[in-house]
């Protein structure tokens, strides 16, 4: 009772300490964001929808394509756009730009506050949560277990998670065509994927008859996670809310304040956060401990086993703690599972609507097949089939599955463009003076689209477009992207560490589907959202539910 009272006691001291300093801070705000002038005051840009919001409702809008397309095509490469209480904000997708902010000054730019102080909380201190050398060590420490020659380790792992998916389909279709949501199906897959590979350990049996609630809840608690925070709540709540709650160094008062909060978002994040870390916390400590025992771990290939033994071996200087590597399982799962489930819906949907791409993706898919004896292909086959490489690098251009990130400018700095663009003044400039707090909204889909680079057909899904060669403007932007002229998976030191997984994971999955099975449209209205992971949402009795509806038939019965 007593320390109850104490906790009580401190709360409320901290609390009414915290009350004036933030009231300070907030009308100090509102009056630099509406009264003071900007150096940004002349970049054009859309007319804020509302005082309060300015352009972070359509920006956030769940279904928001349209929006994004729209001021891209009138206001071009660099917009500026109104965020919160009149906050000057850029909207960027030219080359030069976003190669200084992700590259040659990425220092200054180095990761958005809201979404730094979003994976801390969730994920403790991994690779989205770091910043400066301790990312840097973190990523060195990372680095080998995605390259390529890990990733061909890795194949009877995919070769054997790809088998179950094809016995679970056709089990579904082998009497006659059925209609099956293929999201879900690729969601367990993605995450037993990572599962195998990443951690060692199976998170699904792929099994037909597996019920939602005899998942695992590791895998519940990551596809709940990427729910509870998307769209604008999420958004406001990493913006405004964690920034104060990392401020306060008090794990067990915060811990009391959760607790207690009577709000059933928070005791969702809390239970969601509780089971993701608690989850990776005993798969570290069950391999540690069989590795320090001389167990038989010496041997295991996935990615954690690898990174303990290295971290135990490291210099002390460059060892990670102990909370630094439980990070990365919930890390590196929350980065694999919905992105390339989105990837991987998004592709066979494509397929689907267009049938003659779908033919002809199977016969090479056949032949290099019937060319490797009818054994599943390798890593070196996988990754050398034109037409695959094609489509995969199209839907991944075209559909990214995060279309935006955030960035915060750290320091007032000079923002060099590419292309001069004509203020509000009616001057031409090529450079912007760019304040320090300014936020940064890098448009992953305007610069994988932008037709000054792609031409008149760059919005439009063409894969046949990567077997010619491409546009000599494509090269000349210098795209700072590490993946094929794209910004998919980003660029520069904070750039998406398992892209060569993620590419292995589509190409390996499609393979096995696309030799085996026929995909349909199932005749449903299909939505697709933007914002945070792109995913199908279908529309019926006015009620949507996160889904992919398709029809699938078995080639066996054809």
């Amino acid at each position: 009772m007593g320390s109850t009272l104490y906790a009580t006691t401190v709360g409320l001291t901290v609390i009414r300490g915290l009350v004036p300093i933030a009231i300070a801070g907030l009308v100090g705000t509102l009056l630099r964001r509406y009264f003071a002038k900007s150096p940004l005051d002349p970049v054009p840009g859309p007319p804020a929808s509302s005082v309060i919001t300015g352009n972070i409702g359509e920006l956030f809008d769940v279904y928001g394509w349209k929006y994004h397309y729209g001021i891209l095509k009138q206001y071009g490469s660099v917009i500026k756009v109104r965020g919160l209480f009149g906050e000057r904000s850029l909207y960027l997708c030219d080359p030069k730009a976003l190669h200084h902010v992700l590259v040659k000054d990425q220092h200054a730019y180095e990761g958005a506050a809201a979404l730094v102080n979003l994976h801390k909380i969730c994920f403790g201190d991994g690779l989205l949560s770091t910043l400066g050398e301790q990312h840097r060590k973190q990523r060195k420490m990372l680095n080998p277990v995605f390259s390529i020659a890990h990733m061909r380790e890795m194949m009877p792992i995919f070769h054997e998670v790809t088998s179950r998916l094809q016995q679970a389909i056709y089990d579904q279709v082998k009497d006659a065509p059925k209609e099956i949501d293929i999201l879900h199906w690729m969601s367990r897959t993605a995450l037993e994927l990572i599962g195998q590979s990443g951690m060692g350990c199976s998170f699904d049996s792929l099994d037909v008859d597996a019920k939602s609630a005899d998942l695992h809840p590791f895998s519940r608690s990551v596809k709940q996670l990427g729910t509870l925070f998307g769209g604008l709540g999420g958004f406001l709540v990493a913006q405004f809310v964690f920034p104060l709650v990392n401020r306060i160094n008090l794990p067990r008062f915060k811990r009391w304040i959760a607790d207690r909060l009577p709000l059933r978002w928070v005791q969702d994040v809390k239970n969601v956060v509780d089971i993701i870390q608690e989850t990776a916390e005993d798969i570290c400590n069950a391999k540690r401990k069989a590795t320090l025992d001389g167990r038989g771990d010496d041997g295991k290939k996935d990615i954690i086993s690898i990174l303990i033994r290295a971290n135990a071996s490291a210099a002390e200087e460059d060892r990670l703690s102990d909370g630094e590597v439980h990070a990365q399982v919930a890390t590196i799962t929350f980065g694999a599972v919905d992105t390339t489930s989105s990837a991987l819906s998004r592709t066979l949907w494509l397929l689907a609507e267009h049938p003659g791409v779908q033919e002809k993706l199977r016969t090479e898919l056949r032949e290099a097949k019937g060319d490797n004896g009818g054994e599943e292909l390798g890593y070196d086959q996988l990754v050398s089939l034109p037409y695959l490489d094609a489509v995969c690098r199209e839907t991944l251009r075209v559909y990214p599955p995060v279309a935006n990130t955030i960035r915060d400018a750290r320091k007032d700095m000079i923002l060099p463009l590419s292309k001069p663009i004509k203020t509000t003044t009616g001057a031409e400039v090529s450079e912007l003076v760019v304040p320090s707090g300014t936020t940064l909204f890098l448009s992953l889909l305007g610069a994988n689209t932008n037709p000054d680079m792609w031409g008149e057909d760059a919005y439009e899904w063409k894969p046949e477009r990567w077997l010619n060669p491409l546009p000599e403007k494509v090269s000349e932007a210098h795209m700072p992207g590490i993946y094929s002229h794209l910004m998919t998976f980003l660029g520069g030191s904070r750039a998406c560490i398992g892209f060569k997984f993620s590419q292995l994971e589509m190409k390996a999955v499609l393979s096995v589907l696309l030799a085996s099975f026929r995909f349909e449209s199932a005749e449903k209205k299909i939505r697709w959202k933007l914002s945070g992971i792109s995913a199908p949402v279908v529309e019926e009795k006015g009620t949507t539910r996160s889904s992919l509806p398709m029809m699938i038939s078995s080639l066996d019965q054809q």
